[in-house]
């Protein structure tokens, strides 16, 4: 059974377009600053970070929130 994502704020955003805000909001050594994770201070790129956001949990709940707390307008 589908449930309704009205009330889901992250609806129809994709992992990569948070990223990509974020990226263009902040840059990487910013974002690097308020999220300390390696993929974004090391040689940071969209892919590799996408790669690691995808296999861990903890780190994507970082950038969702981020993402959130920065208030974008929504696509």
């Amino acid at each position: 059974m589908n449930t309704p994502q009205a009330n889901n704020p992250l609806h129809g955003v994709t992992l990569e377009m948070m990223l990509t805000r974020l990226v263009s909001h902040y840059g990487w050594e910013r974002l690097g600053e308020k999220i300390r994770i390696n993929c974004f201070t090391k040689d940071p790129t969209v892919n590799s970070s996408l790669k690691l956001l995808r296999r861990t949990p903890w780190a994507r709940k970082k950038v969702e929130a981020l993402y959130l707390k920065t208030r974008f307008p929504m696509p």
